[in-house]
């Protein structure tokens, strides 16, 4: 097993703002193992990391956060996306996309005519 990855600057709060958004509103325990989940166990997330970037997201207003009961029924809080963190992971997910766009055209090689 190869070892596990740090999450790359700047993709953190995208990868947050897509877990809610494709699963609706989650505890933050639920967030971490999703985005672990989907990157195959190959990013390492701690929670020092997560919750900064919650904090982040919901006073920049693109999540709000209400406390509710988990699964086991222990009170936790609960992250969702707001309309404005639909339009900022819209955003996000077309830089994101431009900058890899602009990365692969160096690292592609190509023929001089």
């Amino acid at each position: 097993m190869s070892p596990k990855r740090d999450i790359q600057p700047g993709t953190l709060a995208l990868m947050i703002l897509k877990t809610l958004d494709v699963l609706g509103p989650l505890h933050g325990y639920g967030i971490a193992r999703r985005i672990e989940e989907t990157s195959r166990n190959q990013l390492s997330l701690n929670y020092g990391t997560l919750y900064p970037a919650l904090l982040r997201l919901e006073q920049e207003g693109c999540i709000k956060a209400e406390w509710g009961p988990s699964e086991n029924n222990r009170r936790a809080k609960f992250y969702g996306l707001t309309s404005a963190g639909r339009k900022q992971l819209a955003r996000e997910a077309r830089d994101w996309h431009r900058t890899t766009d602009l990365i692969a055209a160096f690292l592609t090689p190509r023929r001089e005519a």
